[in-house]
C-alpha cells in the first residue's frame, strides 16, 4: 500500500469515528462522569421510550445499575413512560411490572407532581426528547414539575437532548397569555430554538412559574446550534406516536396547525403523519402545483392519493399533496400552515374556518395551539398567507434576542 492510500485511509478512519462521537447527549456526560451528580440520591425519573443513549439502552436501566444511586420512582408524561397510550389519551398511576418501580402519571389526574409523588426524592430528572415546537405537551410538563420541585425543596436535574430541529430555527407567533394552555404554556415562539436544558434556565430565569426550581442541566457535549438531528450521528427513536423519524418534527410543524381546523387529512391514519395535505374531491396534481407555485424555499410538494385506515377520512380516499423536504434548513416550517389555508380556499375552494363555524367546531385547540388567534382573525379578514407570516418577525426578533443569555452552546 503506498503512502497516498494509507494516508487516505487514516482519513477516512478519522472521519468515521469523529462522525461517531460528534455528540454526547447529556446522560452519556453523566455516565462517563460516573454519575457523580446522582450519587447517594434517591432519584425520580421522568422519561419514556425516547430517553435513550446512542446504544439504544434507556435511562431507566442506566439509572438503575448506577453505582450509588437510588432510583425510586418513575414518572410519565403524555403516552406514559413506555409511550403505550394514544395522544390526549389520560394515563394512570400503577406499578410498573418490568421494574417494580412506581409509576407517576402526569397526564392524567393531575399534570404536575404532587407532594405524595416527590415525598422521599432527593431529585428528580428529566429525560424526554422533544421536538422543538411550542405545541409538544412534554416541555409542559418540563415546567411544572420543576414547579412542583421548587415548591417540595428538591433538585430538578434536565440530561440535556438536542433540539431536532437545530438551535438557530425561530419561527412562529409568541404566545398570548390568553391563550395558554398545556398545549402552549411558555412564552415562546412557535419553534423555539432551545435544547431542553436551555429551555428550562428560560422557564427559571423569565419567571414562567411560581417557584423556581434549584435546577442543574447535564450538557450535551459535541452538538452545535446548526446540526439537524440528522448531523448528530445520534439514533431516533419515536418521541410520540406521531412522530416516528428524526425528520418527523419538521412534518409536524409544517402542517400541526392546519390538523387542528379540521376537513383535512395531514397524513395522520396513514403511514405519512404529518406529511400531507389532502382531502375527498381534491386534484392532487392542482393542489400540488397551486403550493408549488408560492416557490417555497426548501419545500417541494408532490401529488399524492392515500386513504386513510383511521382518523380524518377512515376508509376514504384523499387526494392532495406530500410535503418533501428538499433544503430543510431553508424551508419555513411553519408558513406552511397558512400558504396551505389559502391554498385550499383559493384553489380547492375549501374554507376550513367557515366549514369548522358551521358544524359547530369552533376554533380553540387551533388558537391554542397557535398560541394567539390574530392569525387566524388576520386569515379571516382575508389577508394572505406572506403578510401573515411577516407579522410574526417583530416577535421572533424580540425572543431571539431575550434568549441569547440562556444559550448553553
Amino acid at each position: 500500500m503506498n503512502r497516498f492510500s494509507s494516508a487516505l485511509l487514516v482519513l477516512l478512519f478519522c472521519g468515521v469515528a469523529c462522525r461517531a462521537t460528534q455528540v454526547q447527549l447529556g446522560s452519556e456526560v453523566l455516565a462517563h462522569d460516573q454519575f457523580r451528580l446522582l450519587q447517594g440520591k434517591r432519584i425520580g425519573l421522568l422519561t419514556n421510550p425516547s430517553g435513550v443513549n446512542r446504544n439504544l439502552e434507556t435511562t431507566i436501566d442506566v439509572l438503575r445499575a448506577a453505582p450509588r444511586v437510588q432510583l425510586v420512582a418513575l414518572f410519565g408524561a403524555e403516552h406514559g413512560v413506555y409511550g403505550d397510550a394514544s395522544a390526549g389519551d389520560k394515563v394512570e398511576s400503577r406499578t410498573d411490572p418490568r421494574t417494580g418501580l412506581p409509576v407517576h402519571s402526569l397526564y392524567g389526574a393531575v399534570y404536575k407532581p404532587t407532594p405524595e409523588m416527590l415525598k422521599g426524592l432527593d431529585a428528580l430528572v428529566y429525560d424526554l426528547q422533544d421536538t422543538g415546537c411550542r405545541a409538544y405537551t412534554f416541555i409542559s410538563t418540563l415546567g411544572l414539575a420543576m414547579e412542583a420541585c421548587g415548591q417540595a425543596g428538591i433538585q430538578f436535574i434536565v440530561l440535556d437532548r438536542p433540539n431536532p430541529l437545530g438551535g438557530e430555527r425561530i419561527e412562529g407567533p409568541l404566545l398570548d397569555e390568553h391563550f395558554r394552555s398545556f398545549v402552549g404554556r411558555w412564552k415562546v415562539p412557535y419553534v423555539y430554538g432551545l435544547t431542553c436544558g436551555e429551555l428550562a434556565q428560560m422557564i427559571n430565569g423569565e419567571g414562567w412559574i411560581r417557584t423556581n426550581s434549584n435546577l442543574v442541566v447535564a450538557r450535551m457535549k459535541g452538538w452545535r446550534r446548526t446540526m439537524l438531528w440528522s448531523d448528530t450521528g445520534l439514533p431516533w427513536v419515536p418521541s410520540s406516536p406521531h412522530v416516528p423519524h428524526d425528520d418527523s418534527p419538521l412534518f409536524q410543524i409544517a402542517t400541526g396547525m392546519l390538523g387542528e381546523i379540521g376537513g383535512v387529512s395531514t397524513g395522520i391514519g396513514y403511514t405519512l403523519p404529518f406529511q400531507c395535505i389532502a382531502a375527498p374531491n381534491l386534484d392532487p396534481y392542482e393542489i400540488a402545483n397551486a403550493l408549488n407555485a408560492f416557490q417555497l424555499p426548501g419545500v417541494r410538494f408532490k401529488p399524492i392519493t392515500f386513504t386513510p385506515y383511521y382518523f380524518a377520512f377512515k376508509d376514504k380516499s384523499v387526494g392532495g399533496a406530500q410535503i418533501f423536504f428538499t433544503d430543510p434548513r431553508r424551508a419555513p416550517l411553519t408558513a406552511i400552515n397558512y400558504y396551505a389555508l389559502e391554498m385550499l380556499k383559493k384553489v380547492g375552494g375549501r374554507d376550513l374556518f367557515a366549514e369548522a363555524a358551521q358544524a359547530n367546531k369552533g376554533f380553540n385547540m387551533f388558537d391554542k395551539v397557535n398560541g394567539t388567534d390574530n392569525p387566524r382573525l388576520a386569515f379571516q379578514a382575508g389577508t394572505p398567507a406572506a403578510e401573515i407570516v411577516a407579522s410574526w418577525r417583530p416577535g421572533e426578533a424580540e425572543f431571539r434576542k431575550k434568549r441569547a443569555k440562556y444559550l448553553l452552546y
